[in-house]
Parts: C-alpha cells; sequence; structure tokens
C-alpha cells in the first residue's frame, strides 16, 4: 500500500468501515465510523468527506472547526483536548503536521510533528477481524527540557441521533451494574482512580439510539484496555458534535518525557453494532481469533476458597478433592492460606514460602493427590500486596507504596508491594517461580484484593502507571517460564476485567458473590465485553455466604453452565441428592460446552424485569442453547411467549427442555408433549409459551436442526 501525507483513507473488516480524511497534512479525522460502506473510489471518498463538513455557525470559528483522533484546541475544537501537557508552562497548545502516513490492509499510522513546540505524535488505528476499531496514541519529546504529559485521550466520533448513554457500575460483589442517561450537553466522564480496574468501571461505554437495545438501535461504544487509572467519556458539545473517547488517568507527574522519550497511550477499542449483541459479538470474535486465546475444554474447577478459608486441614482438603473428582471435576485450586503467617487476612502476604506448620511435608502430598485423581492443580497468589505484619515487610519496608514517606490508609490490613522497584519484582518472581516449578502448578488465582491509595514510590512520585506496567511484564515473564500455564484475573472479583490485562490471564473471576441471582445480572453484561468462556462461573452454597439467600442446587448450577464452570461449595456438606444434581449438571455442561464457548452470544430483550432470556447459536446456526431464567415474581402470572433469536429462519429445529434434578416446580406448557419442530422464522417471529417457572429457576432448552 502506498504511504502518503494528503489522502483519504478507508479500512474495513467484519462488517464495519472507517473513512479517515488525512488531507493538507492535518491530523486523521474520523469522517465514518460505522456500517461497512463497499468499495469506495477516491472521487467518493472525497465527496463523502467533503459532504462530512458543517456550515460555520453565528459566533463560532471562522473556519469549520476539524475534529481529529487526536482533538486540538488550535483547530478551534473547544471539548476535552487530545494532548494536554507542557514544558514548565509552555508549548501547551501543539500543532501537528502529519510527516508520513503509512496505510497497511486494514491499519494506519499517522506521524506528525510540532518542530516548534518539539512534539511529536504517533497515531495508529487498526480495523481488526471482528469490526473492532483500535486506535492509540504516543507522544515523544523531540526539543531540549522535559515535557510533562498531564493527559494523552483519543476520541471517535458518533453521529447526532446517538443520544442515549450506557455504561456500568458496580461496588464490590455487584459488579457491572447497567446504568443508563440521556447525552446532554456536557461531558458524561467515568474516571477510574483507584488503580485498578474497578468493579464500578464503565467496562463498555456507549452511546446510540435512543431506546437501543440487544437487538435494535446503533451503538457506538469504546473499551480503554488499562488495567490502572483511566477514563471514559462521552461529550457533547454546543455545536452538536458528539465524541466517546478513553485513555490512561495520569497522576501529577507520573509521565515526564526527557529528551528523545516517548509515552504511548493505551488502546482504546471503538464497538459499533446493530444493537448490544452485534457490539459485543465483535470483541467476543475478536478475542476468539487472538493465538493467546484458551481453545483447550475449559476445564471444570473447584476452588476451596468458601469451603475451608484459612482452614488448611490435608485430611480436609484430601476429601474435598476425592468427593470433586467423583463428580467430574477436572481441576482442583488451593486458595489463600498456604503461605507462612497466613492464618486470616491480617498477615503474610508478601511471604510466598510453604508454611510449615501447616504442611510439614510441603505443598508435595495434596498436589500428588490432586494429579492421581486426574485433576489439575492451582494456587492462589496475590503478588502485588503485602501485609505490614509480614517479614517481608519487616525487612523491606521501602518497597511498600507510599506518599510523602507515610503509609496509606490499609485497607484489608496490606498494603502495595511497589513491583515498579527492580529488586521488588524479582524477589515476587523469584518466589512464584519455584513455588509454580516445585509443584508443577497448571492455574494461578491472581487476586489483588484492594484500591491503590496514595500509591507513590519512596522518593514520593506517583507510582500507579509503572506500576501496571511492572504487574504485565510480572505476568509475561511467569507465561514465557511456564508455557502452559493458566492465571487468572481476580481482584476482590471482578475489579480487573479489561481486554490489556486479558492480554496475559485466560479467565476473570466476575465477582466473589457467588449467589445466582446476582450472577444472571453480572454474567450478562460482563458479557458485554467478554465471551462465556473467559467468565468465571461457580455453584456456590446453598446458604449463600454473600448474600445469605438459599437457592437450590438446579439454580446455581444452571447459572453457572454458559461461562466457565466451577464449584465454589463444601461438598463434604451436600446431600446425596444434591451430588448426584452436580453431577448431572457438570455431565450436562461437558456435553455442551464447545458450543457454549464458541458460539454467537444471543441475549433476548424482555419487557418483563423478572424473566431472563439468553443463550449462544452456533456459527452455522445449526445448533443452539437457551436459558429461559426466572429471577423474581411478576404481576401477572403468564409473562408471554418466549422467542428465540438468530436461528436459520428456513431451517427446522427440534426446541428440547433439559430438566436436570428434582424440578417438580417446573409447569410444562402443551407443546412439550408434541414433536417440539419448528422452523427459525416462527421461533424468532412467533416464539413459544414458556413453562411457569417459581421465582429462582432456570431450564436451559437444546435446539438442533432436523
Amino acid at each position: 500500500m502506498p504511504t502518503t501525507t494528503n489522502d483519504l483513507v478507508h479500512l474495513t473488516a467484519g462488517g464495519v468501515s472507517v473513512v479517515l480524511d488525512c488531507r493538507d497534512g492535518a491530523l486523521p479525522a474520523v469522517v465514518h465510523w460505522g456500517a461497512a460502506l463497499g468499495a469506495l473510489a477516491h472521487g467518493e471518498l472525497v465527496a463523502l468527506a467533503d459532504a462530512d463538513v458543517a456550515p460555520v455557525a453565528n459566533n463560532e470559528a471562522d473556519v469549520p472547526v476539524r475534529l481529529a483522533l487526536l482533538p486540538e484546541p488550535h483547530r478551534g475544537w473547544t471539548g476535552r483536548p487530545g494532548l494536554s501537557g507542557h514544558r514548565d508552562g509552555r508549548d501547551w497548545s501543539p500543532a501537528f503536521t502529519v510527516t508520513a502516513l503509512h496505510v497497511d490492509d486494514t491499519r494506519m499510522t499517522a506521524e506528525a510533528e510540532d518542530t516548534t513546540a518539539g512534539l511529536a505524535v504517533r497515531i495508529t488505528v487498526e480495523v481488526l477481524v471482528s469490526g473492532l476499531v483500535r486506535t492509540r496514541a504516543a507522544v515523544t519529546n523531540t526539543a531540549a527540557g522535559t515535557y510533562t504529559v498531564d493527559d494523552l485521550t483519543v476520541a471517535l466520533p458518533v453521529p447526532s441521533r446517538a443520544r442515549e448513554v450506557l455504561d456500568f457500575a458496580g461496588r464490590w460483589g455487584k459488579e457491572r451494574t447497567p446504568q443508563r442517561r440521556e447525552l446532554v450537553v456536557g461531558t458524561h466522564e467515568r474516571d477510574s482512580r483507584k488503580g485498578r480496574t474497578g468493579a464500578d468501571a464503565a467496562t463498555v461505554l456507549s452511546v446510540g439510539e435512543p431506546g437501543f437495545g440487544f437487538t435494535h438501535g446503533e451503538v457506538w461504544g469504546v473499551h480503554t484496555a488499562w488495567s490502572g487509572n483511566h477514563r471514559h467519556f462521552a461529550e457533547r458539545l454546543a455545536t452538536g458534535r458528539q465524541v466517546v473517547g478513553g485513555g490512561e488517568l495520569l497522576l501529577p507527574g507520573e509521565v515526564r518525557l526527557d529528551t528523545g522519550e516517548t509515552y504511548e497511550g493505551p488502546w482504546v477499542y471503538g464497538a459499533w453494532g446493530e444493537g448490544l449483541d452485534d457490539q459485543a459479538r465483535r470483541f467476543h470474535r475478536w478475542l476468539r481469533s487472538r493465538p493467546q486465546h484458551p481453545t483447550s475444554p475449559r476445564p471444570v474447577t473447584i476452588n476451596v476458597w468458601e469451603a475451608v478459608y484459612f482452614d488448611h486441614d490435608f485430611a480436609r482438603l484430601t476429601d474435598l478433592a476425592e468427593r470433586a473428582a467423583r463428580l467430574g471435576v477436572e481441576r482442583y485450586v488451593l486458595d489463600d492460606g498456604w503461605f507462612r503467617g497466613r492464618r486470616d487476612d491480617h498477615a503474610g502476604l508478601g511471604d510466598w514460602y510453604v508454611d510449615e506448620d501447616v504442611w510439614p511435608d510441603g505443598l508435595g502430598p495434596i498436589v500428588d493427590r490432586v494429579r492421581a485423581l486426574g485433576m489439575e492443580f492451582g494456587l492462589w497468589f496475590e503478588p502485588e500486596m503485602v501485609n505490614e505484619d509480614s517479614d517481608l515487610a519487616r525487612a523491606r519496608p521501602e518497597w511498600i507504596m507510599q506518599a510523602d514517606g507515610r503509609l496509606p490508609v490499609r485497607s484489608r490490613d496490606q498494603q502495595v508491594l511497589n513491583l515498579a522497584i527492580p529488586e521488588a519484582s524479582a524477589y515476587v518472581l523469584e518466589r512464584m517461580t519455584a513455588i509454580i516449578g516445585e509443584y508443577g502448578v497448571d492455574y494461578v488465582k491472581w487476586d489483588h484484593n484492594r484500591d491503590l491509595v496514595e500509591a507513590g514510590f519512596p522518593g514520593g512520585g506517583a507510582a500507579v502507571h509503572e506500576q501496571t506496567l511492572a504487574t504485565y511484564r510480572l505476568m509475561a515473564t511467569l507465561k514465557e517460564r511456564f508455557p502452559q500455564l493458566e492465571i487468572e484475573s481476580c481482584s476482590s472479583g471482578g475489579a480487573r476485567v479489561d481486554l490489556a490485562v486479558l492480554e496475559h490471564t485466560d479467565r476473570v473471576w466476575v465477582s466473589d458473590d457467588i449467589d445466582p441471582s446476582e450472577r444472571q445480572q453480572m454474567h450478562r453484561w460482563t458479557q458485554q465485553l467478554l465471551p462465556p468462556e473467559l467468565l468465571g462461573a461457580h455453584v456456590a452454597s446453598g446458604v449463600n455466604h454473600t448474600t445469605g439467600r438459599f437457592h437450590d442446587v438446579s439454580f446455581r448450577a444452571g447459572t453457572a453452565l454458559i461461562g466457565h464452570f466451577g464449584i465454589e461449595w463444601d461438598l463434604a456438606q451436600a446431600t446425596e441428592d444434591e451430588e448426584r444434581t452436580l453431577a448431572s449438571w457438570i455431565a450436562l455442561h461437558k456435553e455442551w460446552r464447545a458450543l457454549l464457548h464458541t458460539g454467537l452470544l444471543v441475549r433476548v430483550d424482555e419487557v418483563d424485569p423478572t424473566r431472563l432470556v439468553y443463550g449462544v447459536v452456533a456459527e452455522d446456526r445449526r445448533d443452539a442453547v437457551f436459558f429461559v431464567a426466572s429471577t423474581g415474581r411478576s404481576e401477572v402470572s403468564g409473562v408471554g411467549r418466549v422467542v428465540l433469536r438468530d436461528l436459520d429462519p428456513d431451517t427446522r429445529y427440534r426446541v428440547d427442555p433439559v430438566l436436570v434434578g428434582d424440578d417438580h416446580d417446573v409447569r410444562a406448557p402443551e407443546w412439550w408433549s408434541g414433536d417440539r419442530v419448528f422452523s427459525g422464522r416462527v421461533l424468532e417471529q412467533v416464539g413459544l409459551q414458556p413453562p411457569l417457572l417459581p421465582s429462582d429457576r432456570v431450564v436451559p432448552f437444546r435446539v438442533t436442526a432436523v
């Protein structure tokens, strides 16, 4: 492809087009981001770009305002600027001229400079195979003197018909809570200053046509792929121009560039779709296309945390392993409490040596028993944290993050270990390498249980940026040393769920709350970003440890079925009937997981909030699994037909309800006793009467072409 500084660029893939105006040496401006436009001749691109230029209104700049991917105030843009920084108060409003433009298939990189300000920028735009658009910017100091970067934010324009915002809030134990509002003049900004992604992270911030749902209404969304402090925003100016964007949120002085140094911001992913399912599938298809994406069947997992907590008794843990193996579990994870001084959560973090008092023969006996039972072995670590009551903190207090010589407020009785200090990172790497290597650990549950408050270097400078990079390096090095190792991103549950950490990990822990009523919603909305196979979804105790609510095995297991299935339950407390039912659900998951973890996500728009309908459809549309979940009691006895979407309209399907365990409360409709064969068109346009379900019940349906 040609290299030029004066052109219009059309990038297209996955049913999406991005048209960029790069004429006259200006930074790239997006003319169109949305549905694919087909082949366009150069003259058509010129006409399209010219048609995007609005007339000048009264009391505005005398020339049309140009909105670049890196918005520039000197072009008349009065919204959030793309680059904010200065050189001792100077060079705060650069004017860039493109010096080189590289176009290769579905990727474009523009290089630009301002010789007066002594700055150069690089902007990259790529349309991925799924139709996701990702973009990032980098700034280089080309002059003498230090240049301080305060903010580097990319922005993508959205059309004026997009006037409703959807993003997510949440807290510990209730992650990914959707919230909607009108996009009005001003800025809807979601900042995370927690040093980690956050249980309340926006996750995907979308702006769409009012009333958009899973199947209808165009939506344009952004995701900032960064696990430290970050920002998402949607902005509408008085001119009617609208953008969505994001970037890293830099603390004061975190990025100071000496001559020749470069700061590159994180990837910001843009996802356009005809409805939220279309948007979500773009994320899913791209994640599944990566070479490191898990392709082997996701092993059914048991984590011992809610079964034993810190009570690491060999006999009890062995009994739990034997019970799990009989049920068909394939991976056993030993959670917190195995290392020195760790009898509760007040001490021991950082001392990554097997506790000789609890495990006098090391972990070898439990590892050997787990392997003899045919299961993989996993182990819990919290590498970025340290208790003040630990040998490590007493020996190396300067490794604890702090501001102005004082320790930050404690959270969960712990502090943050500064991995940006090379010696601290080397220590953690050595300890993890030793433990993983000695016991052949297959899987690490990587936890991160507190926000980063006053997270600084011993000398006082803010350190969240460097800490985030150091964490990525540590994960990457462990993967290099142990290529078969899988890592789970856990952070007080789901507080580190983003596409950057997924470059180094193999699944996320959705939430510490495993109550299936809560998980129905959390799974539904975490899937806006991640496909089911990356979502840790476990069967908890009958009486939930977080909410205190009781649910039967079928609702707990049926809710977990669509994700990376597992157990977090003291099986010694299970009755024989519960064990038989759970074994049946495990067998069903194994039978279906190839479809559940590769199919297209479907979520049905429902008018009654007490019912959720969702599932997956195979890419060839010959096979599907749908779930009908009752999450409450409606004001009416029946809430109407259930429609099953995205099947082939001209194919006939057999619809088989699947009842697992003792489901006496399910009242079947008459069609269950017939041949149960319907066309895809009938299933989507007309639908079927569902069974009458009590609250907190889920019934799966297998749908197969005949």
